[in-house]
């Protein structure tokens, strides 16, 4: 069988949410099938580390796509003409991208609909864009895959799929987060938080994430406390507003946020392990991967009561209203105030995290390009 693949988002230093389930999926699913030729499709030039096996033949599709007017060109232009030469028996698109000028069976990972749901967390030029094409992709997809229950439900609910078409193959955790010891977790401390505890935010500055009400449940937190906690912001201020400056600028406790930015892998699996808690409240996620990130590290969870965020995070985590900034810091003052709250929810979130593999995504995806391609 041939395979070509969508791998634009494979960026060195920079695998964010889909490129992270672009990466771990691939890698195990061309090594598990040696017996088939898979062909990454690039928009620009690659690192060899992504050439996971000999069954991969990596080609550089121009112009690169970062924009709606290049991600046209590149889909419906450039793309169907290398499709025409491979001949592929399917196309698996990790980010959800099809090309609507290629008859070659598809496969998109469809995500999360939030552009549907949210289109104004988007640049317009953008949120444009999705809204036009993803419900085309849809309808087009031979199946489609999904990293969620919640996921899969929106797409048939907002785009009329039949259910019957759509799998849910779920995100997996790197095996390199793991508890920290007592003397890793003061390092960690001292190096980043003149070693104060802190909670701890992973992901996008972006306003899907809550980061104001995050903050302000923070210093609302802080603000009943002596005790010198400090929140840890992990992230590139990409998305970063002038309502999210605001907020930093009236709060309090503005000088014990600490944000560093992107961080190494390394500097994130510590980071993580060595938080008090990891505060993720967003409004709206597909999955919501660091919350098995932080579950596999022995981490505490607090995290939204809506969209996937429930049913990712099971019992193992505290639940709150992401749009009541009260409720928000009620959960860190359980958190931090309670050993036995801590030490539970550590015990779940554990147990929690064996249930994400990224064994288990692959062979779930694996399955879904079989029931196409058979």
């Amino acid at each position: 069988m041939r395979i070509a693949v969508n791998t634009r988002l494979l960026l060195k230093g920079r695998l964010e949410g889909l490129g992270r389930f672009t990466n771990e999926t691939l890698k195990l699913i061309t090594r598990s099938h040696p017996e088939h030729q898979f062909y990454f499709l690039f928009d620009r030039s690659f690192d060899k580390e992504f050439i996971f096996s000999d069954n991969v033949t990596p080609i550089v599709i121009n112009p690169p796509a970062r924009h709606p007017v290049l991600w046209h060109v590149w889909f419906e232009i450039s793309l169907p003409k290398v499709l025409k030469k491979i001949n592929p028996d399917l196309f698996l698109s990790p980010d959800g991208f099809l090309s609507l000028k290629s008859n070659v069976p598809s496969l998109p990972v469809i995500h999360d609909l939030n552009f549907v749901h949210n289109p104004d967390h988007l640049a317009r030029s953008h949120s444009w864009f999705y809204n036009r094409y993803f419900p085309k992709y849809a309808q087009k997809a031979s199946r489609i895959a999904t990293v969620s229950a919640f996921s899969k439900q929106d797409i048939v609910e907002q785009y009329g799929i039949d259910e019957s078409k759509i799998d849910v193959v779920y995100n997996g955790v790197s095996e390199r987060f793991s508890p920290l010891n007592e003397q890793s977790k003061t390092l960690v401390r001292t190096k980043w938080t003149h070693a104060r505890p802190f909670f701890i935010y992973v992901g996008a500055i972006h306003q899907r994430k809550n980061i104001e009400r995050m903050l302000l449940a923070y210093d609302l937190f802080r603000s009943k406390t002596e005790q010198a906690y400090r929140f840890v912001v992990v992230g590139n201020k990409k998305w970063w507003t002038s309502q999210m400056q605001e907020t930093l600028d009236s709060m309090k406790f503005k000088a014990e946020v600490v944000f560093t930015g992107r961080v190494s892998d390394q500097d994130l699996n510590d980071l993580m392990g060595a938080a008090l808690t990891n505060v993720y409240v967003s409004t709206f996620e597909g999955f919501g991967i660091p919350i098995i990130e932080a579950f596999q590290s022995g981490v505490p969870v607090i995290t939204s009561n809506v969209t996937s965020m429930p049913e990712i995070a099971g019992d193992a985590a505290l639940l709150v209203d992401p749009l009541n900034t009260e409720s928000i810091a009620s959960a860190m003052q359980e958190v931090a105030f309670s050993d036995s709250i801590r030490l539970n929810l550590v015990k779940k979130g554990l147990e929690r995290a064996r249930y994400f593999t990224w064994e288990q995504t692959a062979n779930l995806l694996w399955n879904s390009i079989e029931k196409v391609t058979d």
